[in-house]
């Protein structure tokens, strides 16, 4: 089975490599929510980060409001050396 990209799909969401792990966890084990709570961790996590990201931005009418995929590199590690405070 071929599998279907959209190659827009990772400029319009930021989270899309950990929404293909919880999908891909749930189809290896059966659709049991339990066994990947990690994933659903992890990605819930992602969403509320470049959430807030965008949210900033917009704030700051800074646009696009969803950085630019070659940028979000960039902005994790700096919001990261802040947090560690480096």
């Amino acid at each position: 089975m071929t599998k279907l990209t959209n190659p827009n799909a990772a400029r319009f969401n930021p989270c899309l490599k950990e929404q293909e792990q919880s999908y891909e966890c749930l189809n290896k084990n059966g659709f049991d929510h339990e066994k990947c709570e990690k994933y659903f961790d992890n990605y819930n996590t992602c969403k509320k980060f470049w959430g807030q990201v965008s949210k900033d931005r917009r704030a700051k009418g800074i646009k696009p409001y969803l950085p630019d995929v070659e940028e979000r590199e960039k902005i994790k590690a700096d919001y990261f050396k802040k947090v560690m405070g480096n």
